[in-house]
């Protein structure tokens, strides 16, 4: 029951935290696109080279990406997306995986004849980029994962053991079932989407090392150092894309690796003006060159 609490405590502070934030961009394009059986809702805002944003699970675009929008915009087309049973995407008769929202995101890139994007992802978010990394080579140029593992035992045992206790009765009354009631095409079916979600995030899962070093776009992960995720599964995703080395010595890695201090899996998302110009200088990087 304690981590339970834990667990709703801190689901609320994120939307508590997010909520607040009043962005000052224009009114985005939205719209919904068929794919793969689902009729998935998206928001194009700016312009420029395009990103696509990925929410944590349970999330939407306003709870999890206010502001961040706005800044984002300001040079590149932001491309908002809701997956599968989120926000205002409808849920849908088949399993959530990383593998099939990574399909759904190539799917709709496709959709919005977008050849290849960057991607940030939050939480699930940053598992799904990572999966679309794997899967879908040829439309991933860059991938920015905030807070997530490649691999189910990445994450901190008292995290998984709270996170294996989630009910739709935990968050009755919170924002995020407010946000799926206002948003959803199937406002009653919350405790349904809860547990079809819990079916996937409760669920061991190994995207593989190898496939993980294989993948072409490089990755800039970037964690809290109380966020929830091992410290040696951070650094292991990072030698996996980064490799170990000197880089006054020789060519570095174009993947990159941020370790906030005093900062937890709610609370980078309150880092936003320190997250964002890392994310801009990362996106426009260059390859590195080779030194003489």
């Amino acid at each position: 029951m304690k981590t339970t609490a834990l667990v709703l405590t801190a689901a609320l502070a994120l939307t508590t935290l997010l909520s607040p934030i009043v962005s000052a961009q224009q009114a985005p394009t939205t719209g919904y696109a068929r794919v793969n059986g689902l009729n998935m809702y998206y928001e194009v805002h700016g312009s420029g080279d395009p990103v696509v944003l990925l929410h944590g699970a349970f999330m939407t675009i306003t709870n999890n990406w206010t502001g961040w929008i706005g800044e984002l915009s300001k040079t590149r087309k932001v491309i908002a997306v809701e997956l599968q049973g989120h926000g205002r995407t409808a849920d849908i008769e088949r399993e959530f995986s990383y593998e099939n929202l990574a399909d759904d995101v190539a799917a709709l890139l496709d959709h919005l004849k977008i050849p290849s994007a960057d991607l940030i992802g939050y939480s699930l978010g940053g598992g799904v980029a990572m999966q679309c990394a794997i899967r879908h080579p040829e439309k991933v140029r860059k991938v920015v994962s905030i807070s997530a593992a490649f691999r189910h035992n990445g994450f901190v045992k008292e995290g998984l053991d709270a996170l294996s206790q989630l009910t739709a009765e935990t968050f009755k009354s919170s924002p995020i079932e407010s946000e799926y009631k206002k948003l959803s095409p199937t406002p009653n079916a919350f405790p349904q989407f809860v547990k079809h979600l819990m079916a996937m995030v409760s669920k061991p899962y190994d995207f593989g090392a190898d496939q993980l070093k294989a993948t072409t776009a490089p990755m800039f992960f970037i964690h809290g150092d109380a966020d929830g995720v091992r410290l040696d599964h951070i650094a292991e995703m990072f030698r996996l894309k980064g490799d170990e080395i000197h880089g006054d010595l020789r060519p570095r890695s174009a993947s990159r690796l941020a370790i906030l201090p005093n900062t937890t899996h709610v609370t980078l998302m309150e880092r936003m003006p320190v997250i964002v110009p890392m994310v801009n200088d990362f996106l426009d990087a260059k390859p590195p060159v080779a030194r003489e």
